[in-house]
């Protein structure tokens, strides 16, 4: 057996390697492994002892480029099966130009160097532990039933130490693995490892994929089963939607009022948004029988039960307080939010002599406008511990109502809109209640009326400004008080409580003078009620009943209740009328012809007003309404509210809302905010807007 001699880089018997070549150090007496093979026991063949083995002194190293990687004797083999053998020196040459077994011997020289003894290692059929498994995996005895990995990576590849001259060559070519002629099923399906779980039995699972039985019974089951189940659900989200449709039509009306009542009149559970009816009301008051015999149902309250309320902007549903000075009464105090709130389950306002806006008192005006009105017909009742003293006169604490088109304070929206309830077209609705040449001369002379003229007349021309529903349709702002508390002075005793029940109106009788005869203003009671002598001024006409009031019902020791009853029907209105009542007693009413037509003056028939009417308390003081004995007045006064309960008489429609149809508010206001949202503008003018023109007086 020949060898040949490599020498090593010391000598200089090295030849230039190519720049992409690898050198490795190989040792003579070992013969190359390739990484992959080198560990494999699955290829391996018996180790033969070899022959003329050198000594340690005989070693030498060189250098080898990788060019090929190694190859054994079964890599030879050709596509047609047959197997070329190699020498025992053309292996060993062969591996000595490999780049692999350079790599392999470099590692080995990297380990320092080895003993030229080589140990025979057993070879394993199946092995144990991670190498075995590794083996079995090669080899194809794990796994080989679960898919086509698993077959011998190695099968074609030749192990490198074979037939070299460490190794005698094979004498016979290595035994191929059996092979069948078709690949078994279980590879062509590439079954995962868990799909024997799914699939135990692939080949009749196969055989019966590919059968197809139109008499199935199981077949048509399951195809019966789809049917139902798509008939069910088209049934459920197309035919009966169209069947109730049909035979429960939705109702014309889906909603109306405040509250979130749908057509059918419920009322939704929603603990977020206040309801009309406070929970606190008691059930006894949920009804009232109206003093002429008619009954009324509950549709608002507000027991003002929960202390701390705010009613800054924004902060309660229905109620607003203002922050702003009464300019048109002359008032002494500035109408601040801070004043009012809610304490021992009462509303209090609280007037203090305190410095604000320049005013040497504040207290407190609380509005319900454009959120709480009522229309067509009511029962208000509100009960009240008035602030002071009676023997005390100077405090003005009010409770009333008031037409939405006008805003309270806000001076811009009432001009030439309060008190007016007129839909006539004549010089009732001029400037000062005369026409171009001054007449009729007794309004004239008299200076009665200083009133720009009502702005929404029913003599307004086509296409003009105005609410409606129609530009012929009067409308106006009139005030109904509910209680307008004062002192009278000088009977006896010298000083008495009176609550002023009024109804405040446009166009003026002449000299004011109404109808105050008992057919038509008649008093229940003229032991404790009499006509208030003070009946208007340029700016208004007042209807006003005066009723006493005991001392026990001032400074929160007891609790009053005023109220009023108001129907008006536009279809008759000869049959309105205003009932005014203290203590649930009734004292007085107004009747249409209260203030019926004037022809002195040259007016028709006033209205009871039609308009949608909002809720309005507060504690003021002005010398206009009251000289102030601030000798005796002490500060801070409070006016308390126990309740405020509005009724309405079944079947009325429309009757909780601030824009009703037969007589809109929403779009007007929508359509001049400036006015309506700016408290020092006083005149139309100055927001930006002019009257309408009257066709009877300025011509279309």
């Amino acid at each position: 057996m020949s060898y040949t001699t490599y020498r090593s880089p010391r000598q200089g018997t090295t030849p230039e390697p190519h720049p992409q070549q690898q050198y490795a150090s190989v040792l003579p007496q070992s013969p190359p492994q390739s990484p992959r093979s080198g560990r494999s026991r699955s290829t391996r063949s018996p180790r033969v002892a070899a022959t003329n083995t050198p000594t340690m002194q005989q070693l030498q190293y060189a250098s080898v480029p990788m060019s090929s990687p190694p190859q054994s004797p079964q890599s030879s083999r050709s596509r047609g099966g047959s197997v070329r053998v190699q020498t025992e020196e053309q292996q060993y040459a062969s591996a000595a130009r490999s780049p692999t077994s350079g790599r392999s011997r470099r590692s080995r020289s990297s380990r320092g160097a080895r003993s030229p003894a080589i140990t025979e290692e057993p070879v394993y059929a199946t092995g144990s532990g991670r190498a075995g498994i590794i083996k079995g995996v090669a080899t194809g005895n794990i796994g080989a039933e679960y898919g086509p990995y698993s077959y011998d990576p190695q099968l074609n590849r030749a192990n490198p130490g074979e037939g070299t001259r460490l190794r005698k060559a094979p004498s016979a070519a290595r035994p191929q693995l059996a092979r069948t002629a078709t690949v078994n099923t279980r590879f062509e399906k590439n079954l995962d490892l868990d799909d024997a779980l799914h699939n135990p039995d692939p080949v009749n699972d196969a055989r019966l994929d590919r059968t197809c039985d139109i008499f199935s019974l199981r077949g048509w089951v399951n195809a019966t089963a789809l049917f139902v189940l798509l008939g069910g659900l088209i049934m459920l989200f197309a035919g009966l939607p169209i069947i109730l449709r049909f035979k429960h039509p939705s109702p014309r009306i889906v909603g109306f009022n405040l509250g979130g009542i749908n057509g059918t009149g419920q009322v939704p559970e929603l603990t977020s948004f206040p309801r009309l009816i406070d929970d606190d009301t008691p059930s006894e008051a949920y009804s009232y029988k109206g003093t002429d015999g008619k009954k009324y149902e509950l549709v608002f309250s507000d027991e003002f039960n929960v202390d701390g309320r705010s009613f800054y902007p924004g902060d309660d549903a229905y109620f607003e307080a203002v922050d702003l000075h009464y300019w048109p009464t002359g008032d002494l105090e500035w109408y601040d939010p801070g004043a009012i709130t809610t304490q021992g389950g009462h509303l209090v306002i609280t007037m203090s002599e305190k410095n604000n806006h320049g005013l040497n008192f504040q207290s407190g005006m609380l509005q319900s406008w454009n959120k709480l009105c009522f229309s067509s017909s009511a029962y208000i009742e509100v009960s009240i511990s008035l602030p002071g003293f009676p023997s005390t006169p100077g405090f003005w604490p009010g409770a009333w109502t008031m037409g939405n088109l006008g805003r309270a304070g806000y001076g811009a929206t009432t001009e030439g809109m309060w008190p007016y309830s007129y839909d006539s077209c004549d010089v009732g609705t001029f400037p000062n209640q005369t026409d171009h040449n001054n007449q009729p001369s007794v309004v004239y002379d008299k200076k009665l009326s200083f009133l720009p003229g009502q702005r929404l007349s029913s003599c307004t021309c086509p296409g003009s400004d105005h609410p409606g529903p129609s530009t012929s349709n009067g409308r106006g702002v009139p005030e109904i008080d509910i209680l307008e508390a004062q002192v009278e002075i000088g009977g006896n005793p010298l000083f008495r409580g009176q609550a002023s029940q009024s109804y405040q109106v446009a166009p003026f009788n002449a000299d004011h003078q109404w109808d105050n005869s008992s057919s038509a203003t008649p008093i229940v009671d003229p032991v404790n009620t009499k006509f208030n002598t003070y009946m208007g001024n340029e700016y208004q006409q007042t209807v006003s009943g005066m009723t006493f009031i005991d001392d026990k019902y001032y400074s929160g020791n007891a609790f009053l209740s005023y109220g009023l009853e108001w129907f008006s029907n536009p279809s008759k209105r000869s049959s309105g009328y205003i009932n005014w009542l203290t203590g649930g007693q009734k004292r007085w009413t107004l009747t249409p012809d209260t203030i019926g037509a004037d022809p002195v003056s040259g007016v028709s028939q006033r209205l009871i007003t039609e308009e949608p009417m909002y809720l309005v308390f507060n504690l003021g003081m002005s010398p206009s309404f009251q000289h102030q004995d601030f000798q005796h007045m002490q500060f801070p006064a409070q006016m308390l509210i126990d309740y405020v309960r509005v009724y309405q008489q079944p079947g009325t429609k429309n009757g909780v809302t601030c824009d009703p149809p037969n007589r809109p508010t929403a779009n007007y206001i929508a359509q001049h905010l400036a006015a309506y949202n700016n408290p020092n503008l006083t005149t139309w003018a100055q927001a930006g807007y002019t009257f309408p023109r009257n066709n009877k007086y300025d011509g279309c």
